[in-house]
């Protein structure tokens, strides 16, 4: 059995008692204002060290990174350094973890084809797709050239390319797909019983890029559990009520309709998970 929690985003703690591993690591979710204006701003080094404490992460072996916009990667260098991990990902996770001070035998540069066994842990890093730009987020393909030293603007937290996750444990078999896109056919052979599913995005697609997302993932994989995440709002705090992403960004309500929808009529349990709560898989 394996606790999961969420912290939001796409940022979430495996544990299967004997090792911790994260994927992802924002917790400082600075607001969108400062996101706009393209604010310098540094990891919340408080809230990191409280949320470390409350959720017992004592033996964290390593932090995965999906790609480097700062609402993956800007608390990665912090966390894996208070708590001793290694950072895995890719020349522009590197680069943001040597700004952040973690020495370069603390970091694992990985492309896809990559795989891991880290205790009980096989960890298997797949070439994926963000989603589609949006006037907040148009560099994607764009890497991060030089280690980013904090305080960075979080603009200069570019995608440096996008990555899916394929765990598996003992028996269990569990898919993190970040991001609301899909490479046709890269899931073949890939067969899950969870998946923690990318949805911001959802809302605004069209009927044709929404059924083949669904056949490319849920379908594909065969999961009896999906869990959306990247709904919530990132530019709110972490220590305030959670909501769905600002409605001229994203309409949450719509994009949990449409994938409990998909769901139902494809026997598929469908869970949400409310950031800082754990469940058990």
């Amino acid at each position: 059995m394996l606790k999961v929690t969420y912290f939001g985003t796409t940022t979430l703690l495996f544990d299967d008692g004997k090792d911790q591993i994260l994927f992802d690591a924002h917790v400082t979710r600075p607001s969108l204002i400062k996101y706009a204006g393209g604010a310098k701003e540094r990891t919340n080094t408080a809230l990191c060290d409280k949320l470390i404490r409350l959720h017992k992460i004592r033996r964290l072996r390593a932090v995965f990174i999906s790609h480097t916009h700062h609402d993956h990667v800007m608390d990665a260098p912090y966390i894996a350094g208070r708590c001793g991990a290694m950072i895995y990902g890719s020349e522009s996770a590197r680069n943001v973890a040597l700004g952040g001070g973690l020495p370069e035998d603390r970091i694992v540069v990985f492309g896809h084809g990559s795989c891991y066994t880290i205790g009980e842990y096989k960890i298997s890093i797949l070439a994926s797709l963000h989603s589609k730009p949006t006037i907040l987020n148009n560099d994607l393909g764009q890497p991060i050239p030089e280690p980013l030293e904090q305080p960075a603007g979080l603009r200069e937290y570019k995608e440096g390319g996008s990555y899916d996750f394929f765990i598996e444990h003992g028996d269990q078999k569990i898919l993190i797909r970040p991001s609301f896109n899909y490479i046709k056919g890269q899931l073949d052979g890939i067969q899950a019983d969870v998946l923690f599913l990318g949805v911001a995005g959802i809302a605004k697609a069209d009927p044709e890029t929404e059924k083949i997302f669904f056949a490319e993932t849920v379908k594909k994989t065969g999961a009896k559990l999906v869990i959306p995440v990247h709904w919530d709002n990132f530019f709110s705090p972490l220590d305030r009520p959670i909501t769905g992403m600002p409605g001229f960004i994203e309409n949450t309500e719509l994009v949990f309709y449409k994938v409990a929808k998909y769901c139902e009529a494809h026997d598929v349990n469908f869970l949400i998970q409310y950031p800082r709560t754990s469940i058990t898989i």
